[in-house]
């Protein structure tokens, strides 16, 4: 096949389609993500010839020998201790007392801990698990239909890799050799566009079908209510603080955040006594379980990523599709479908290192700011978690609690629509993620 003319004219051939084909069909018949890519990255390379396959091994180790990876298992641990230690329980008591004099109060609530849990962990399934695990039956008694329920806390675990620190953009900030500091700073106020998005439409809903009455507090006795809440809490918010100050301020990389963050938390888990020796191998355990699951993926698609580009499939892809149209906000709208289409079928982190060296040049070539589309990038892949027919939040608040996961799709509805108008605000309005940036990255 042809793909466009202009400058450039890049033929396809079965050197191509067969790898793409192999990739699909193993997804599609459940084998794991890490071996579908390398397969199809190993055939793409044996079928073209353009790069020797004995330096497939090497391409794997320099995939993943970057110094910023190691932020992400020190996260994903902080998190698991977090939970561990308790301390997720304080953020979801200060969040309830903050909005208990609401109608609809505790869903608020609800959205607000995830939030709170995404700034530490920088994992949405491990929000998921934890928030769904404190909240859903909670949410229940308050009058909230089950699936709702569940499609409300899937929703606001969104937020675990849309809300700096997040491993996706230490993962695409590696792809495409962009700092992750910068990145966790222009993802700032997108990610709280996005939280506020989903508190906006839980309110909308909860005002249509009456849910959940509000607390009818008085002004004295909300106070009085936060100011015990924070009394007896506030130590849990160091954590985050040392995160955000750390690297905002530029006085920490993200690695360095999270390692001083595993520290922190490991030391107020055995001050509070809610964390003994005895607890360090399965916390240790569960953390490289998720861990494993991320850097093959990441390691295998750096052969993938190199035959692609050799073959000059980016390249072509730009061709292809300004042969369509050459109008860049159609160009945009574009991208956002594959996005979140992608989001759809496959998890975050293939999605990330197989498709942006494809779609970055595209928005190079209409001239986007390579950190808007980072923004944009992972915003809408973040979407898909929320959708079928993969949709991982819909997995695990379903694994919890054993409601059907298109009963909860459906109740996620209205959330997935107020996700798509942020993800248009930062496809069109640049300022939604440079506005923090230093002149220099506008």
């Amino acid at each position: 096949m042809l793909w466009g003319a202009m400058e450039q004219t890049v033929e396809l051939g079965w050197d191509f389609y067969l790898p793409v084909i192999l990739f699909v069909g193993l997804i599609a018949l459940a084998v794991p993500v890490w071996a579908a890519i390398g397969s199809a990255a190993i055939i793409m390379l044996v079928m073209s010839g353009d790069l020797p396959l004995s330096l497939v091994g090497e391409s794997l180790f320099t995939g993943i020998d970057a110094f910023a990876l190691t932020a992400v298992p020190l996260f994903i641990l902080t998190g698991d201790v977090l939970v561990r230690t308790g301390l997720s329980r304080k953020f979801l008591d200060v969040a309830e007392a903050l909005t208990c004099f609401a109608k609809g109060g505790f869903g608020s609530a609800t959205v607000l801990v995830c939030g709170m849990f995404a700034a530490i962990s920088g994992s949405d399934a491990a929000g998921a698990a934890a928030v769904g695990r404190m909240t859903i039956d909670r949410l229940v008694e308050s009058g909230y239909p089950r699936p709702y329920a569940c499609a409300l806390v899937a929703a606001g675990a969104c937020t675990g890799i849309l809300i700096p620190p997040s491993i996706a953009y230490i993962i695409i900030g590696l792809v495409l050799g962009i700092s992750a500091s910068t990145l966790f700073m222009a993802a700032l106020i997108p990610g709280l566009a996005i939280l506020l998005s989903i508190l906006v439409s839980n309110i909308i809903v909860n005002r249509i079908y009456d849910y959940e009455g509000g607390g009818m507090l008085s002004f004295g006795e909300w106070l009085s209510n936060l100011g015990r809440a924070l009394s007896s809490g506030w130590y849990a918010f160091i954590v985050p603080g040392i995160i955000f100050y750390g690297i905002f301020s530029g006085r920490l990389t993200p690695t360095e955040a999270g390692a001083t963050a595993v520290v922190v938390t490991i030391l107020m888990g055995f001050i509070l006594r809610t964390l003994s020796l005895a607890d360090f191998p399965a916390m240790l355990v569960s953390s490289a379980k998720v861990n494993g699951v991320i850097l093959p993926i990441i390691a295998f698609s750096a052969p993938l990523a190199e035959a692609l580009a050799i073959m000059g499939v980016p390249q072509g892809f730009v061709t292809a599709v300004t042969g369509l149209t050459d109008e860049p906000w159609l160009l945009i709208l574009m991208m956002i479908g594959i996005l979140i289409a992608a989001g759809c079928v496959m998890e975050t982190t293939p999605n990330i290192v197989i498709l942006a060296p494809i779609l970055k040049p595209l928005a190079d070539n209409i001239g986007m700011n390579e950190i808007q589309f980072c923004i944009m990038m992972i915003t809408a892949l973040g979407v898909g978690f929320i959708t079928p027919p993969l949709g991982l939040n819909l997995f695990v608040v379903s694994g919890i609690t054993g409601e059907s996961i298109l009963r909860i799709a459906w109740r996620a509805v209205p959330f997935v629509l107020g996700m798509f108008v942020v993800v248009l605000l930062i496809a069109y309005v640049p300022a939604v993620s440079t506005t923090l940036l230093p002149d220099i990255y506008k």
